[in-house]
């Protein structure tokens, strides 16, 4: 069967072999289509953001399925320096309850360097990979994408906090007396949010430093282990120290946790554990909310000006 075509309808720079609509087929192609044919359902708010947040934690929680070597590295060898200052506190006779106080905080510093290296560096990382255009373009935003990267990274964590907090519990005998599991689980539900919240805003920080984010992540790993009192309480800081390290969460978090958990941490505490409430809820919206200011406003410099995905910065 041959096919008749409109040489009248061919344009000037077209060859033989090639036409173009005639006025039949514009119709025909300008004719609406059914609905289940012709549209796909688009997802807005936060449907569009719970998907992400899904989607991106997916490929963190079966990267560590992958490997397991990973979580043997990531879990039985740090827990190597928190028996260190075990050992110290039991060599000077210190008091048995900051046997605990070791444990508490090498559980804690998983957390801290999960925000440090799959947070804040994260969107530097993925700018020298090439995957920040795409990030950039889609319709979702870099908060739901930064979340689902944190969630998919808590799976390791909390593994490793839960294996330092067991095998310390059981291999020294730490004696634990909660006074209230509701005020602890307030305390670190707050201080996770506002920790992750501040890994946002490194984040987006991290993008305007260019190459020198790997520097800084070094650089803040050490000095917040210092400053938050992980192997010691803040207080022997003195006041105003410790008030200036309440800036960082995990100081205010693990110092009210500590009041909460053992038997002589009231004592030793910072500030009372209503007031570090208080000011957790406070650092927590800010810092949620800091990230998003930055967040969107490095979105709209990177699509305005397509200077922040240039990996020569």
């Amino acid at each position: 069967m041959t096919q008749q075509f409109d040489k009248q309808a061919l344009a000037p720079n077209e060859g033989p072999g090639e036409t173009r609509p005639t006025a039949q087929s514009d119709l025909a192609w300008a004719q609406p289509q059914s609905p289940a044919a012709s549209q796909q359902p688009v997802q807005r708010g936060w449907r569009l953001f719970l998907r992400t947040v899904l989607a991106r934690a997916y490929p963190r929680i079966i990267g560590q399925q992958r490997e397991p070597a990973w979580i043997f590295f990531e879990t039985f060898l740090p827990f190597i320096a928190t028996v260190g200052y075990i050992y110290v506190y039991r060599a000077i006779q210190a008091p048995e309850d900051y046997v605990g106080f070791a444990v508490m905080g090498g559980a804690m510093t998983a957390f801290w360097l999960n925000v440090m290296w799959s947070m804040s560096a994260q969107l530097y990382w993925e700018k020298e990979s090439g995957n920040l255009p795409l990030y950039i373009i889609s319709p979702t935003s870099l908060m739901a994408i930064l979340l689902g990267m944190a969630l998919g990274g808590m799976l390791s964590t909390s593994l490793r906090a839960a294996v330092i907090l067991v095998l310390g519990t059981w291999l020294f005998q730490i004696p634990f007396v909660v006074s209230s599991f509701l005020q602890l689980f307030m305390v670190f539900l707050l201080t996770m949010t506002a920790l992750y919240g501040l890994g946002m805003l490194f984040a987006s920080l991290f993008l305007l430093f260019g190459r020198d984010a790997w520097q800084i992540t070094e650089m803040l790993q050490e000095p917040v282990y210092f400053l938050s009192g992980f192997y010691f309480p803040v207080k022997s800081f003195g006041f105003a120290v410790a008030m200036v390290a309440s800036i960082l969460p995990l100081t205010l978090g693990m110092d009210a946790m500590r009041q909460l958990v053992f038997a002589s941490g009231p004592s030793l505490g910072f500030l009372s554990v209503e007031l570090e409430i208080g000011l957790l809820a406070f650092l927590a919206v800010g810092f949620v909310g800091a990230a998003k200011y930055w967040l969107v406003r490095m979105e709209h410099v990177a699509r305005n000006e397509g200077t922040l995905t240039d990996r020569r910065r």
